[in-house]
């Protein structure tokens, strides 16, 4: 699942021209976490954050598009 999270984030940071490194710090996470999410899942309180930032719901982070 969570190269699924990973790749779902990506795609919307794409739509949303916004990097990586923004994103993180906009959701109050460390440097490099959503790229340690490729080999980890992460908890339900930090995708709410990442989801918060994007403008999206969590649900849209996790399930395969």
């Amino acid at each position: 699942m969570s190269n699924i999270i990973y790749s779902n984030i990506m795609k919307l940071l794409e739509e949303k021209k916004m990097t990586r490194a923004k994103l993180e710090s906009a959701a109050g996470l460390g440097n490099g976490t959503i790229e340690s999410w490729k080999d980890g899942n992460p908890t339900i309180a930090k995708l709410e954050r990442v989801a918060n930032v994007l403008g999206c719901k969590v649900t849209e982070l996790i399930e395969s598009r």
